[in-house]
């Protein structure tokens, strides 16, 4: 890290400018940021991470090695994106037929997870907090708070905030994270924080 740039990137890495980096975030070994590219302060870029133009990536995300961060994905704050996530950003790709106006948004709420190897088809929205499973392939909008995992994925309860899995519950029920405390409600399909 220098006071010049505020970030720290290891030498392999190529950062083209003009982007934004914020303060404290380290970019490590052969990761490549390219031009319009926003990060926010105090993320980790792991090994061979790609962050295309015009991505938005929020505060404190953690970025594991070999991810592909394509136009049009947004990561809200204190998102943590395992080894090997990958995005989509074209439903119908070609190699001889250019389709970048059919790019569609994909949205990853604050704090949530997505595990290792997980696929995210683009133009979902992944909620805030929500945990999705290792080797998953997420094909539709997934709830805040949900755990999902499979191929595709498939609800199977509800997390808490700091990650672990909320006791199973009807609708009206108040849920209590066994492991912080936290107090959840969950109402006609949906987990909200009640405190």
């Amino acid at each position: 890290m220098t006071k010049e740039t505020g970030y720290y990137a290891h030498e392999t890495a190529v950062i083209d400018e003009p982007c934004e980096i914020g303060d404290g975030t380290r970019i490590w070994h052969f990761a490549h940021v390219m031009p319009g590219a926003r990060i926010g302060p105090g993320c980790n870029l792991g090994q061979h991470v790609y962050v295309d133009r015009d991505v938005s990536i929020g505060a404190r995300c953690k970025v594991q090695n070999n991810v592909s961060v394509y136009t049009r994905v947004t990561l809200e704050d204190d998102v943590f994106c395992g080894p090997s996530v990958v995005f989509t950003n074209v439903m119908n790709p070609r190699a001889f037929i250019e389709r970048k106006h059919e790019f569609r948004p994909t949205l990853i709420r604050r704090g949530a997870t997505l595990g290792a190897n997980a696929t995210i088809v683009c133009g979902v929205t992944v909620g805030q907090y929500a945990l999705v499973g290792a080797g998953s392939v997420v094909t539709r909008d997934v709830p805040d708070y949900a755990l999902i995992y499979g191929v595709p994925t498939q609800p199977h309860g509800w997390v808490c905030r700091c990650g672990v899995a909320l006791p199973p519950g009807g609708d009206g029920d108040e849920l209590v994270c066994p492991a912080c405390g936290d107090r959840y409600r969950l109402e006609q399909g949906a987990v909200r924080p009640t405190q």
